[in-house]
């Protein structure tokens, strides 16, 4: 869901009633039709049946990921991982965290792919679809020890601020899938949103805003720079960032 080739919802799609979080935002997404270059396509063939799967729908069982990436480890979900280049980086200071990047552009997943192919990266999967219902069907309560949601679709009009995607309900869900401990680290650079994300945050009861200089992480909250942030900087945007810590 990042400006850097995330996942945007269709306009005119309504919001879902889905108990017990209440209304999550709607899982539609405008069609973007962008072919893989001959390096992207061959990668996909050859990685994706072992590094990525398809959200079901309607959905199947848990993830089983113990199963998927051969071990138990801290697992860090990224919702809207673009084109994938604060997944590679950051996965590759923590190699002793599983990550799952969820996208719904192939293209994004497929360059992310080849990055994790050129770089030989072990501890990262993908997973094509709507990070909602990710976390709502393939995850379990407390199986998380983090979320990572850099950039979403800010949806500057406010007719479709109910479009954007950390709102209460879904906020409630991340917390649910959060271990005592865990952390939800978000990022956007347009203000109107970002005062929105600290409000819903902060009024998450199982929440609590956290300063990451002063105290000790389960998980690395230091990202890489991408070029779309570059771009916004130097546009004059300026960039916030959010952490909280399950209770």
């Amino acid at each position: 869901m990042s400006h850097d080739g995330g996942m945007h919802a269709q306009p005119g799609v309504g919001l879902r009633p889905d108990t017990p979080w209440g209304y999550l935002p709607a899982t539609s997404f405008r069609s973007r039709r962008s072919a893989l270059s001959n390096t992207q396509r061959d990668t996909w063939e050859r990685r994706w049946p072992e590094l990525g799967r398809q959200a079901e729908s309607p959905p199947g069982e848990p993830l089983d990921t113990q199963e998927w990436f051969g071990r138990t480890a801290p697992l860090v979900l990224e919702i809207g991982c673009g084109s994938g280049t604060s997944t590679l980086a950051m996965a590759k200071q923590e190699p002793g965290i599983d990550v799952i990047a969820v996208e719904i552009y192939r293209r994004g997943l497929a360059q992310l792919l080849c990055g994790i192919d050129n770089e030989q990266i072990n501890n990262i999967r993908l997973i094509r679809g709507n990070g909602i219902d990710v976390l709502k069907d393939l995850l379990t309560p407390g199986s998380l020890t983090g979320v990572r949601v850099f950039f979403p679709d800010p949806w500057p009009k406010a007719r479709h601020h109910k479009r954007r995607l950390l709102q209460p309900a879904t906020v409630a869900l991340i917390a649910d899938r959060l271990l005592p401990g865990g952390v939800l680290h978000a990022a956007t650079d347009h203000p109107g949103y970002a005062e929105q994300i600290a409000e819903v945050g902060d009024a998450e009861s199982r929440l609590v805003r956290v300063d990451p200089g002063s105290e000790s992480l389960p998980i690395s909250v230091t990202r890489p720079t991408t070029k779309y942030e570059t771009k916004a900087q130097e546009a004059g945007s300026t960039v916030c960032e959010f952490v909280w810590r399950r209770r």
